[in-house]
């Protein structure tokens, strides 16, 4: 009898029987996400998504975002938990199209590793399928792409991108600021994405071990790093329904610290000091500063520092804004107000990104008991 004919691919390193297996894995979770502008169910070359809707738009505009979680994937990798990191790539995806005031319709992903391990991809997939469902988008479509001799055999890294749509008079901006506006600042669950190559380098630094208990957080090192990244593109959608032109423009405090992002939503020749007074960051970036030896200032530009999103609100809406936030569990409270025209003396950051907008700096001192 012939022996059986050997699979060049599967020598190669690539398990198409593995990939297989991932996606039947995960099949219900992305169904979950689909409603009924979804077409064609799970495994077609392309998502198809029914946009029928709009035409109800006078002039919808499509916003798009793309972007990864960065090196937070190493310590999942490093403690084997893979069903936090599809929140934090929603989080980081669909969260900047909320931004310009728009709805997520859909999202797709991809997923490149060393070695297809069926469960724990489906452990991501459930994961981005989950925070999808809890952000109202649709996931259409992905992929697991297998890299052997690229991708250590536990390697992955993850990427996304979405896209929504916004009436054109409706886009938040900084053009609709003004003088006097409220900076109101929306409480982050902890690090979300952003800092974690500063994270490992102290981490390793300090010679600490992910799996190591951590009793400042009752977790082990790698658990309390991994918390996932707040959702907050449905409660911010209800505010700007509910203030009715009240929301003037949000900003996601992601890379570059809060500063750096309130700037790119601020308008040129405006101005805004955030007091730091206002709040006290979370125990997590306290805790690591202490074991690199240094300030909470001097990651400003780096960590979120506790805020995970900043919302210019019209001075008359600024205390309706605030009840509204907290009432969706998302803490929340005035860190600044908006000026025009001569700024107080010192230094300011000014614009970022490629955005040359307003001016921001940090005022004070961060408050000491946990807000």
């Amino acid at each position: 009898m012939a022996a059986s004919p050997t699979n060049p691919y599967s020598e190669a390193g690539v398990d198409t029987a593995a990939g297989d297996l991932a996606v039947e894995l995960m099949k219900s979770s992305v169904r979950a996400t689909h409603g009924p502008e979804v077409l064609g169910g799970v495994g077609g070359f392309a998502g198809l998504f029914d946009a029928s809707a709009l035409r109800d738009f006078r002039r919808p505009l499509l916003a798009t975002s793309t972007d990864g979680v960065g090196t937070k994937v190493a310590i999942a990798q490093a403690i084997d938990k893979h069903d936090t990191i599809g929140q934090d790539l929603v989080g980081m995806v669909v969260d900047d199209i909320v931004v310009v005031g728009a709805k997520p319709l859909f999202m797709t992903d991809y997923i490149a590793c060393g070695k297809v391990f069926p469960e724990r991809i489906a452990d991501i997939v459930r994961g981005i399928a989950e925070a999808c469902s809890a952000t109202g988008t649709a996931l259409v479509g992905g992929e697991t792409a297998e890299h052997p001799g690229l991708l250590g055999p536990r390697d992955y890294d993850v990427a996304g991108a979405a896209t929504g749509v916004v009436e054109a008079d409706a886009i938040l901006g900084a053009d609709r600021v003004q003088d006097g506006d409220a900076v109101i600042a929306v409480s982050s669950s902890g690090l979300h994405s952003n800092g974690y190559s500063l994270v490992r380098h102290i981490i390793t630094g300090a010679g600490i071990s992910y799996g190591d208990n951590a009793a400042d957080f009752g977790t082990t090192w790698g658990e309390a790093l991994l918390e996932p990244t707040r959702l907050y593109t449905l409660p911010l959608l209800r505010l700007i329904e509910q203030l009715g032109g009240g929301v003037h423009s949000l900003s996601h405090v992601t890379g570059g610290g809060i500063a750096a992002n309130l700037a790119r939503v601020l308008p040129q020749g405006s101005w805004a000091e955030v007091d730091r007074s206002t709040w006290s960051p979370s125990p997590v970036f306290r805790v690591l500063s202490d074991i690199a030896g240094s300030t909470l200032e001097s990651a400003e530009g780096t960590w979120n520092l506790g805020i995970g999103f900043l919302a210019i609100i019209a001075a008359d809406k600024k205390d309706a804004a605030i009840a509204a936030l907290n009432a969706e569990g998302m803490p929340s409270w005035q860190v600044g107000t908006v000026g025009f025209g001569a700024r107080p003396a010192g230094e300011f950051e000014q614009g970022a990104k490629g955005v040359d907008g307003g001016a921001v700096r940090l005022v004070g001192a961060y408050a000491d008991g946990a807000k």
